[in-house]
């Protein structure tokens, strides 16, 4: 599948079924939108949002529903250039990091928060989605 003439990083489907079953498993309905982003149009928005002049991996914004129903609508940001770097650091497979970050950034969007720092690989929010991630990847 492609978007704008480029190909996805990840196949559709496979980031529809990451992001349900998060929410399954967080028992939690949202309204989730996944973007993959290049190096420099996500260094603009982290620039714009966060105040960071560089490209980072994820970000993702929420909001609860407009129309009152309680469901919260989130957008999920995901920079392939960023995780192909860190995969290849960590000697990862690119697959797994991008699947990681569209966990991460869903978990964010529904109110999940950690700690910056070395503490952040120790938190509550980050053992939940090393979980997601295990039976996902």
């Amino acid at each position: 599948m492609s978007v704008s003439g480029r190909r996805l990083p990840l196949p559709a489907a496979l980031v529809r079924r990451v992001v349900e079953a998060v929410l399954t498993g967080e028992r939690r309905r949202a309204l989730i939108s996944v973007t993959f982003l290049g190096r420099e149009s996500m260094r603009r928005l982290n620039r714009r949002h966060k105040g960071h002049d560089r490209p980072t991996d994820v970000l993702s914004f929420a909001m609860a529903d407009p129309a009152g129903g309680g469901t919260t609508v989130g957008d999920v940001y995901v920079c392939a250039w960023v995780a192909a770097r860190e995969a290849r650091s960590r000697g990862l497979p690119l697959r797994e990091e991008l699947i990681r970050l569209v966990v991460h950034g869903t978990l964010h969007a529904l109110g999940h928060e950690h700690p910056e720092g070395p503490d952040r690989t120790r938190s509550s929010m980050w053992r939940r989605q090393e979980r997601y991630v295990s039976a996902l990847a």
